[in-house]
């Protein structure tokens, strides 16, 4: 089995990690097929290889992710005789305790360091730059917009991952599937998160064409988030969108009630705020998304890959979550919310309230 090492950061923060995981659809968006192993290996039996995992969050989607990282560097130990020597740490959202997990990783000269999120990988790009250690992201939803690599084909420098890009468009498509006269939407989000800020952009100019009212309401903490979500109620809005937010995700279990009280649906954008209570959650399988992620790491430790030159995997975005206790609590018949996603999905699916997968599946 692989050795793994939790770091104590300056905080001793701690992750916990328990989510179980799923198949889906991606595609890499140039040269690489994803898996690993695929060329001539430069790893040798016996070999170990040092790898240094920050998780901006703790949150479902995130630790999903995570997870799936760990669980397929498992599999890869075994396929080919090698040990991953894992660090692997916290920062919760603050970037002083980031950057000083960033800088235990490059003092314990890692192989290579996997961030997760955007803020992850940003800050690993900066940290860097003068040591060139590979850095595989994950969960970077506009990595060339960010400014994390030159582009998806070719990303350049040291860097390359995984984006769990998400199509804004196809959750309004589904909002008025359910509600074809709907007339004002609540956008909900951290104006900080990079992951909401295209999405947002995309939103607000889908509604303005559609002639569509929105309100948009915003928050940075959980506490702001519950405030938000109470004003949406107050504004009247029909439905609320959010997408990839990490502080949204992170407060969901604290506001999806106030939602369903109001009898307001929750669209978002993972599966993960579905299990957390929101009504659907569209979007990339996030636990394929950290297994592709660890065959990403495989590649560029055991087979020589150049991160500068291996194209950064998108992923179909085509499935959506719906939790059925919250659509019931709505008086939204499943069936029915089903047959009118279908013709807009790769697949619809269900789930219910849990606080995380692992929780579901021990129902």
């Amino acid at each position: 089995m692989r050795k793994k090492k939790i770091t104590a950061a300056a905080l001793a923060l701690t992750l916990t990690l328990s989510l179980a995981g799923c198949s889906g659809n991606s595609s890499n968006t140039g040269g690489s097929s994803g898996q690993a192993g695929s060329g001539s290996a430069a790893g040798a039996d016996g070999d170990v290889y040092k790898i240094g995992i920050c998780n901006y969050v703790d949150d479902a989607s995130l630790n999903q992710i995570v997870q799936n990282i760990e669980s397929r560097l498992d599999e890869i130990e075994t396929e080919h005789n090698v040990t991953f020597d894992v660090s692997l740490d916290n920062c919760n959202g603050d970037s002083n305790v980031m950057n000083q997990i960033i800088a235990n990783f490059e003092a314990d000269n890692v192989d290579l360091m996997v961030g997760v999120a955007t803020p992850v990988a940003m800050a690993m790009q900066a940290a860097t730059e003068e040591t060139q250690t590979p850095v595989v992201f994950s969960a970077v939803s506009d990595p060339v917009s960010s400014g994390v690599v030159e582009s998806l084909d070719a990303p350049g420098a040291n860097l390359t991952g995984t984006s769990d890009y998400l199509d804004t468009n196809a959750i309004m498509e589904l909002i008025k599937a359910v509600k074809p006269d709907v007339k004002k939407i609540g956008l909900l989000y951290d104006p900080g998160e990079d992951s909401s800020t295209t999405p947002i952009a995309h939103a607000k100019e889908y509604l303005t064409q559609n002639n569509i009212a929105y309100v948009e309401r915003t928050g940075t903490t959980t506490d702001e988030v519950m405030l938000a979500a109470q004003a949406l109620v107050a504004d009247g809005v029909d439905a609320v969108f959010t997408p990839t937010d990490n502080t949204i995700m992170t407060a969901e279990l604290s506001i999806y009630e106030t939602f369903i009280d109001a009898g307001i649906p929750h669209y978002t954008g993972a599966d993960s705020f579905a299990l957390n209570g929101a009504f659907m959650g569209y979007g990339v399988d996030y636990a394929n998304l950290g297994k592709e992620t660890a065959n990403m790491i495989a590649q560029i430790l055991l087979d020589g890959v150049d991160p500068a030159k291996l194209a950064v995997m998108t992923f179909d975005n085509g499935t959506a979550t719906v939790n059925t206790e919250t659509c019931e609590a709505l008086k939204l018949d499943f069936n029915t919310v089903k047959t009118a996603f279908e013709p807009l999905c790769t697949k619809v699916s269900s789930i219910t309230t849990a606080e995380s997968f692992d929780d579901l599946s021990k129902d």
